[in-house]
């Protein structure tokens, strides 16, 4: 923040947050906001599309595009979503790298798509910031050589030591970060805190809970689409959606015996969309087998991926 005489210089600039499945990307984008606008569960690849959450600090409005995790795609939708997290951190003034310090050394894969991140960027000549999450729950040692590593790699200008869950060395992170934004007008309107549109808010949101409901394989197979959203008379909103299923043997998992499950799943999403959205919702959720949502253009284009990537 720069005080200009009686005035305070506005900044403004978008920073990408990247890195492998399951840092903590979301989790680090919903502290910095100051409220939810990404989803987040244990399961890797949570993330499908960009996210971009707002934060005000201070006389900066900092913009920060929460991206899919970057690792070896193998199919379509894979590579849309890792094409879409390398676009979020070309088109940012800045780019966030978040590790995993816990994880980082314990498997093998995560650290092969950290050490692949690190190589096409220093390939590219781009430089970032470094955030190793987690410090919390991660030994002294171990984060001492992990940072000696990365920095031995020449791509990161700063390095930062934090824990999104239990916000310790954040304040440190959002005053560099505002810092770092070019003086300019602000894209947003100060009390936004993002620029997902609601119908799509809602879908995530519901798979959110499938993610959270369902057993370890089961969600990377379905999706979620808002079919309608009814604004009713009383200041309350209906909101049709349907659940994709990609075989008929997965209909019945989500739906649970006697339907106990959908009904868990769109009790815990109404609740927070109510939350969210400051008023009362009418959620109706609908299971649909399509063999091939997954090639489904229509559904990419609502969530912002390529479908040819």
């Amino acid at each position: 923040m720069i005080d200009d005489g009686d005035t305070l210089q506005t900044r403004c600039g978008f920073v990408a947050v990247i890195g492998a499945p399951n840092a903590g990307k979301s989790t680090l984008v919903n502290a910095l906001v100051g409220t939810k606008v990404s989803i987040v569960s244990p399961r890797v690849q949570t993330t499908r599309t960009i996210v971009r959450g707002i934060a005000m600090f201070g006389a900066a409005q900092v913009i920060f595009v929460d991206t899919p995790g970057i690792f070896q795609p193998k199919k379509r939708l894979e590579r849309a979503m890792v094409a879409a997290a390398w676009s979020g951190a070309a088109d940012a003034d800045a780019i966030l790298l978040i590790v995993d310090a816990a994880k980082a050394g314990k498997h093998a894969d995560s650290d092969e798509d950290t050490d692949r991140i690190v190589a096409n960027m220093g390939a590219s000549g781009r430089k970032a910031l470094l955030a190793l999450n987690k410090i919390d729950v991660t030994a002294k040692p171990k984060l001492l050589d992990l940072t000696a590593r990365l920095d031995a790699t020449g791509v990161f200008t700063e390095i930062f030591m934090i824990s999104a869950l239990t916000g310790d060395g954040l304040d440190h992170l959002r005053e560099r970060l505002a810092e770092l934004m070019a003086p300019g007008p602000w894209l947003f309107p100060e009390d936004e805190v993002s620029d997902m549109p609601a119908r799509l808010l809602a879908s995530e949101i519901t798979r959110e809970k499938l993610f959270l409901n369902l057993r370890q394989e089961l969600p990377y197979s379905c999706a979620v689409e808002t079919e309608r959203w009814e604004e009713k008379k009383d200041g309350s909103a209906r909101i049709d959606q349907v659940i994709y299923v990609s075989r008929e043997s997965h209909r019945p998992i989500v739906l649970g015996d006697g339907g106990k499950r959908i009904k868990s799943i769109g009790a815990a999403s109404r609740l927070e969309l109510e939350t969210l959205l400051g008023r009362r919702v009418h959620l109706f959720l609908h299971v649909k087998v399509n063999e091939r949502w997954n090639e489904d253009r229509g559904l990419y284009a609502s969530w912002g991926l390529d479908f040819n990537a």
